[in-house]
């Protein structure tokens, strides 16, 4: 199962970030669990200073800015 969290304080532009995550995951059938984490120390601790971020298994893939529904698909599909 893959791990995505959506790092963020709760802001618009995370959820719309975990709204397009979700739509990614949906449209592959993949199995997945999506945890938006919202604790600045978890934050921080993967070293993002810039809110939204994306993180697949543990390493971040965007932060700072709301990637496309294409790009989040194919970050996903090579997993």
């Amino acid at each position: 199962m893959i791990k995505i969290e959506i790092l963020g304080t709760g802001c618009p532009k995370c959820k719309k970030l975990h709204e397009i995550v979700s739509q990614a995951a949906t449209d592959l059938q993949l199995s997945c669990d999506i945890e938006h984490v919202t604790d600045i120390k978890r934050i921080m601790a993967y070293g993002v200073m810039i809110t939204p971020a994306l993180v697949i298994d543990g390493d971040v893939k965007f932060s700072g800015k709301i990637p496309s529904l294409s790009d989040i698909t194919k970050l996903l599909s090579d997993k």
